[in-house]
């Protein structure tokens, strides 16, 4: 059973019940990641840059939900979902299109059961401190789950690398959205550059007079 956490962010061997055991830990927030008996831990709370990143992308969503009222956006940023003792993830984006998407019931598990409902149409990763491993073993895990479209937002760089999932299983990067309709992905890099001169009610508001 794993002791203590360190602070750095690194991969532990860890089992399935000690990813549980921290999963259940009420003390702390944990943003919690387990792929075959490793398990990555992301500690604490969100810093500014993700939190005002990770906004805008809802109130972007919320803007593509009113444009395009066809098109049925759930979403659930934040959610732990797990394939019972093989794989958990926890994306900061969190995005199901039409119907079919989890709902919670008294005497279920709290979070998303993979066995149980389909995986999502897109996932994505904030990324303030955690680039490396969002291009790379998120990456992979998420193709791994089905998940049809991955995108990483680059906080620093104001980027977002956007990746939709090939018939082989494996990610591509693109150009524009498969998920929400001919979205281009340079018009949420633009928007999200607004960010180092207007607050991201502003971004919101500018990306919303575009579409």
């Amino acid at each position: 059973m794993i002791v203590a956490i360190k602070p750095e962010q690194k991969w532990q061997l860890a089992t399935w019940d000690d990813y549980v055991t921290l999963r259940e830990d009420d003390r702390d927030r944990y943003k919690l990641f387990f792929d075959n008996q490793k398990l990555w831990v992301e500690m604490g709370a969100e810093g500014i840059n993700h939190s005002k990143f990770g906004d805008l992308v809802a109130m972007i969503l919320l803007v593509c939900a009113t444009k395009f009222p066809d098109i049925k956006l759930s979403t659930f940023g934040g959610c732990q979902m797990e394939k019972n003792g093989k794989r958990a993830v926890a994306p900061d984006i969190v995005v199901y299109v039409g119907d079919d998407v989890p709902t919670w019931k008294a005497g279920q598990s709290r979070f998303i059961d993979l066995e149980q409902c389909r995986s999502p149409d897109l996932v994505g990763e904030i990324s303030d401190t955690t680039l490396a491993i969002d291009l790379d073993e998120k990456k992979r895990m998420y193709a791994e789950l089905g998940i049809a479209e991955y995108w990483v937002i680059d906080v620093k760089a104001s980027r977002l690398f956007a990746f939709r999932l090939e018939e082989a299983g494996v990610y591509q990067q693109c150009e524009v959205s498969q998920v929400l309709p001919n979205l281009a992905i340079a018009l949420l890099e633009q928007t999200m550059e607004l960010l180092n001169t207007k607050t991201n009610t502003e971004a919101a508001i500018w990306f919303s007079q575009q579409i």
